[in-house]
């Protein structure tokens, strides 16, 4: 279906499980610019064996969704419509048969990117059960549905690909994003003496509201010399969210041997340089992930910065906000 339709859910017929048969999901029929994003009438996803049907409350936006609109994909696209969304929050509707924890009901958040069948820009998703955990003590369903791309990416970043130890000294760029905000509280977490790049005065402002012992404005302010008094014999550790000038004068302050780690996907990649170990990685879900992610969470009282959230007929929108650029925190769309 390639019409824009608004049906309402109460007028649709449901199958024998009480499902309905149809959902409205914000879906693309070509790739292309925002306005592609439009709402759809489409099949509710089929169940699998291993799989978790979610009816979704809160789905996460991100670059990367705007990417794969735009035509980048990580796999062979499946055929359109295609629904973006690689994250989001809700509750249990249906498990597989080999699916043994959840129960109907259950808040959960899911990471699941470029999912099989379906992203979470809809009112349902299917996903692996790997890929589905219960949402952490404290949080929202609308905060926990903001968090698991970046969680996972925040977390596995500072403790996987750094290894952070107490009292090192830790710099973050990219630290007032959607990672930023939650790897500043997981590198306080793991008691590092941090230093955030944030960007413009408000992005310094959050990035010492959460934490960090020194920000500093990358597009302004002179992040040398505050490297330079931040740490006068070096950084132990680099988290780079963001590329580029800045990036590379972090690099630069790292005493010899340590550790610049990256994202897969952050352009450019920071130079090499010698005595200086060089980390790409990425997000991986799975249930040890997942609980890996709730306890610090949970540890950490972690807070959840969301700078704006729209409704799922707005979903075009989102991606406006995504190109026009200094996100501080995350974009959430509201579908429940």
């Amino acid at each position: 279906m390639s019409a824009e339709t608004r049906t309402h859910p109460g007028k649709r017929r449901a199958g024998a499980s009480g499902i309905p048969e149809t959902m409205r999901a914000a879906a693309i029929d070509r790739f292309g610019e925002p306005e592609v994003l439009t709402v759809h009438e489409l099949p509710v996803p089929s169940l699998g064996s291993g799989e978790v049907l979610i009816a979704l409350d809160t789905a996460g936006v991100g670059s990367w969704d705007a990417e794969m609109r735009a035509g980048w994909y990580p796999v062979v696209p499946p055929p359109f419509p295609l629904v973006p969304g690689t994250d989001g929050s809700g509750r249990v509707t249906a498990m597989g048969a080999h699916v043994h924890r959840f129960r109907k009901g259950d808040a959960v958040y899911s990471y699941s990117f470029a999912n099989p069948k379906g992203g979470l820009y809809a009112e349902y998703v299917v996903v692996a059960e790997g890929k589905v955990a219960h949402i952490p003590k404290g949080l929202t369903l609308q905060e926990a549905g903001a968090i698991p791309t970046t969680g996972l990416t925040a977390l596995q970043g500072i403790d996987d690909a750094l290894e952070v130890k107490a009292g090192e000294t830790v710099v973050i760029v990219g630290a007032s994003g959607g990672v930023g905000t939650l790897a500043v509280q997981f590198a306080k977490l793991r008691e590092a003496r941090l230093m955030g790049v944030a960007s413009g005065e408000d992005g310094v402002a959050l990035v010492r509201s959460l934490g960090a012992d020194e920000a500093v404005d990358g597009r302004h302010g002179d992040v040398s010399e505050a490297l330079r008094k931040f740490a006068p014999d070096g950084v132990d550790a680099v988290l780079g969210l963001a590329g580029g000038d800045t990036l590379d004068r972090a690099v630069k302050s790292l005493k010899d041997g340590g550790r610049v780690a990256f994202p897969n996907g952050v352009e450019p990649r920071p130079k090499k340089r010698h005595g200086i170990e060089v980390i790409a990685y990425d997000a991986e879900p799975g249930i040890s992930e997942f609980n890996n992610l709730s306890v610090a969470v949970e540890a950490a009282k972690l807070k959840v910065p969301i700078v704006a959230t729209f409704p799922l007929s707005d979903a075009s929108l989102a991606h406006k906000r995504i190109a026009q650029g200094h996100v501080l925190g995350k974009i959430v769309l509201d579908i429940a």
